[in-house]
């Protein structure tokens, strides 16, 4: 009976201090997989981390994030997925499409929470955007449905431009294809060329800008990619250098020098895949949470760096910037 009524004594303790019992702390585990390094990585992981905190789910406490990096190499998630479905873990958050692809090739029981895909009906994640239908659900940042209207801000900045580089990443197929059809067909609509070089990491991101100067390309339209995004330093810096007008969907890259980007915020889609996995978590199935799509989109542009390549950006594109970095 005394250590029955210990036991009680110390279970009411914890509640009241701490408002949830025991069997709550740090007993849900949740896997998060990313193509990319952790650097890169970082903001994604945060905004996670802020909104499970809004929900009441508080990382060490709540629950542990079980991360698994592919530090760009996109070959290699098929086997982080297979790492954290035999943890186990409870639920897993996979961040952008190739990875979301390799957990749900990996798994059809546990949950997964998709956060920034592309087209996931397209890559066959799930049966449609408002019914899932599986062990999937999430949100997508639209990229390929965006890739015409950057490519129309490029030509709106620089009129004159008849053929466009496109920095590419084939090391991440399913996602980058789906982009890449995407900009192909706007490309045919306002009578641009256009011109593919791939790269994946810093290596090769500086041999397609050789290749890109003997190739006598006007501007550069960066498809949206992790592998890209933890290199916009050097992409900006190489893109001024060549006095190329350049696009892509992530104002961070105008931050880091390039010149203009349109697109979702991502870390802002991550927050709001939080709210998935807090549903999960309470007992609701993916299957019935419906997909959700970004309804703001970002336009920002450098008007710094426009003046360091020699563009007078139009007025009328300036006034309908978002935000401009001066």
């Amino acid at each position: 009976m005394t250590a029955r009524f210990i036991a009680s004594w110390l279970l009411l303790a914890l509640t009241v201090c701490f408002g949830h019992t025991p069997s709550n702390a740090a007993t849900t585990r949740i896997g998060f997989l990313s193509p990319t390094t952790p650097e890169a990585s970082a903001n994604v992981l945060a905004a996670l981390r802020e909104g499970l905190r809004e929900h009441g789910y508080e990382d060490g406490v709540h629950i542990v994030i079980e991360q698994r990096y592919a530090n760009d190499r996109f070959d290699r998630l098929p086997d982080l997925a297979r790492d954290l479905v035999a943890l186990p873990v409870d639920l897993i958050v996979a961040f952008v499409t190739q990875a979301s692809i390799a957990v749900k090739q990996a798994t059809t029981t546990i949950p997964i929470v998709m956060i920034g895909t592309s087209d996931p009906v397209a890559s066959g994640l799930v049966n449609s955007l408002s019914s899932p239908g599986a062990n999937v659900t999430g949100t997508s940042g639209s990229f390929a449905e965006m890739s015409g209207k950057r490519l129309e801000l490029l030509k709106e900045a620089v009129p004159a431009i008849q053929t466009v580089a496109v920095l590419w990443n084939p090391s991440n197929p399913a996602f980058q294809a789906q982009v890449l059809d995407a900009t192909k067909a706007s490309a045919r609509t306002l009578g641009i060329e256009l011109r593919l070089f791939g790269a994946n990491d810093r290596n090769s991101i500086e041999r397609a800008f050789v290749a890109m100067g003997k190739s006598r390309v006007s501007a550069l339209n960066v498809l949206p990619d992790p592998a890209f995004a933890a290199n916009y330093a050097l992409i900006s810096a190489l893109a001024i250098k060549a006095r190329l007008p350049s696009v892509t969907a992530n104002g961070a890259y105008v931050d880091a020098g390039g010149l203009m980007a349109y697109g979702p915020d991502i870390p802002g889609l991550a927050r709001r895949a939080a709210g998935y996995v807090a549903r999960i978590l309470k007992g609701a199935k993916p299957a019935d949470l419906p997909v959700e799509r970004p309804t703001q989109f970002e336009f920002v542009i450098n008007l710094k760096t426009a003046t360091q390549i020699g563009l007078n950006v139009p007025a009328a594109l300036r006034l309908r910037a978002d935000r401009l970095v001066e």
